[in-house]
Order: C-alpha cells, then structure tokens, then sequence
C-alpha cells in the first residue's frame, strides 16, 4: 500500500489510504465526479440492452463523437478483463440505436458534441483500483481505443484525495486499424469539414495559445480531436478551442459561474451542467491576451494551486 503525504509550508501530514467498501460505493464515486473523466460525458449507469450475457458499468459519449463503454472493478485487474470488455463494445458497436436513445434521452447532452450514428467509434475505459502492467500488451492488440485508469482515494480529515494514473507505454507498437481506420485530426481534416478561411483562423488562435503556454512554462500538451482541440496535462483538459459550426468557434473553459463573475467575464454561451463556458471568437476582435486570466485560472485549477 503506498503512503501519500501532504507537504505544506508549516506541517508534513501522512494521508490515510481509504479503499472503497465495496464496487457500488466505487461506482457512484466515479459517476458522480465527472472531472475524473474529463471529456466524457456519462449517459447511464447499469446499461441493459441486446443479447449480451453482462452490463457495461456505464455508457457515455467523449467530445469526438466515440461512444465510451466503462467497466469498473472494485479490485484489482488484469488481462482477464479484455474478454468482457469487448463483448461490450461489440454489442454498442452493433446496436447503434441503443446507444442512440440513452443519447436523445440523456438531460444534459452538450450541445458541441456530435455523433455520425453511421459510422461511430467505440473507446473502451477500464478503471479499477490498480492495473496490472502486462494488461497494456493485451490492449495493444485489439482493434478498438483502451484507456486504463487506476483510481485510489485517500482522506485527510473531512476532505478525500482521489489519485488517477492513466497506464501507458513509453513506446508502443502500431495499433491494427478497423475497418475504417483511426482519423487522424489535422488542418487538412478541418477543411474537408469546417468553412477552410474559418479553419485558418482557428489553427493562428491555437497557435497563439501554446505561445502563452510556453511563455508560462505550463506542461500542457496539445491535441487536435474532431471537434476542438484541447490543451492537456495528461488525461485531462485544461481548457480548449472547440468548433460551434462550420464557421464559428470558440475558446472554451470548465469553470463556475461565480469564478467567471470574479474574473470579470461573460461568456456567449455557459452550460450550468458541465460548467463549460464558450466564448465565441470574432476573428477581428477577438484577442488570447484576453484570456489570459482564464487561462492562469484554468491551469491552477487543474494542478490544484485552486
């Protein structure tokens, strides 16, 4: 069991490992923390449908469009997890009108995600206490995407620390492609989809955006997806740049309301369920100087000086 201390500038506190009771405790801590999983967005818990011998724990869409099949454990997991998982996701990649209803009948469906019911991905999440490396060789040989997250929770007083680590190798071999291959998200994807003029505004303002991120010194990654492209430290999103149409787009922060009232700002658009707030960008006014505090705000946020 590994310890976790709490280092401030007056004291050194030791953090108690509290395991969850039992999977259903660990479940609804999941379900309920949408920050953990960032870019998703969680339909339903307990999943029914087809012929299919399981459940998927939850179902959920991410801001690609992917369909997300989560499968929790309560203990920890290995290789044998693949099987069940893929039953899965072949029975969501099968039963496209299934998924499509938990979709229309989900109340707080963003209004930037699309999905091509015709042609959608299916993104597999397992997420357990602990992993087992040598999964990591199992997923690489299967046709669809795999994200493998540990989640361990630890307590200070009244407070709770929930630790997630994304399993990953530092080389990994060429993923075998489906049938219709994985899209690759670039300028040129942008334009066969996005007004072309408005394609070219969008990658300067990206660009503008990493110039303040290497002027700060944050360690953020960025990465292109089908419908915004979002500024990342590790599995999560710091803030993004994402399309709204064909034409327009937007700089786009999860942040409170009463954060954005300190701040000074007020976005076009602002989703009380997600907390997402968009400002819409007019290419003749519209200046990344002016984010900057959301930018600071955002990033503190996420490495916890918030």
């Amino acid at each position: 069991m590994a310890n976790l201390f709490w280092k401030t500038k007056s004291s050194t506190k030791s953090l108690l490992e509290i395991p969850f009771k039992t999977e259903d405790e660990f479940e609804a801590t999941i379900f309920g923390t949408a920050e953990l999983l960032q870019d998703i967005v969680l339909l339903r818990r307990q999943v029914r449908g087809g012929a299919k011998a399981g459940i998927p724990d939850i179902v959920g869409v991410d801001r690609d469009g992917n369909i997300c099949i989560l499968e929790l454990k309560n203990t920890p997991v290995d290789a044998g997890v693949i099987p069940q998982v893929l039953e899965y996701a072949i029975w969501a990649e099968t039963n496209p009108d299934s998924i499509k209803s938990l979709w229309l009948e989900s109340e707080n469906k963003p209004d930037d995600i699309e999905v091509d019911w015709d042609n959608f991905e299916v993104r597999i999440v397992i997420i357990a206490p602990s992993i087992a490396a040598a999964t990591l060789q199992f997923v690489q040989r299967i046709n669809y995407p795999v994200d493998l997250l540990e989640v361990k929770r630890w307590a200070e007083g009244d407070n709770e620390l929930l630790m997630v680590n994304k399993l990953e190798q530092e080389e990994r071999r060429p993923r075998v492609k489906q049938a219709h291959g994985l899209q690759v998200y670039d300028g040129a994807f942008y334009k066969s989809e996005r007004n072309k003029a408005s394609v070219g505004h969008f990658l300067r303002y990206v660009k503008e955006v990493e110039e303040v991120i290497r002027e700060k010194g944050w360690l953020l990654e960025t990465k292109y997806n089908r419908y915004y492209c979002g500024f990342k430290a590790g599995f999560f999103n710091a803030f993004s740049i994402g399309w709204v149409g064909s034409k327009t787009f937007a700089f786009q922060f999860k942040i409170p309301q009463k954060e954005l009232k300190a701040l000074g700002k007020s976005p076009t658009k602002y989703d009380p369920d997600n907390q997402l707030a968009s400002f819409y960008v007019d290419v003749e006014r519209t200046r990344t100087a002016d984010f900057i505090p959301l930018f600071e705000y955002s990033y503190a946020r996420l490495s916890g000086e918030k």
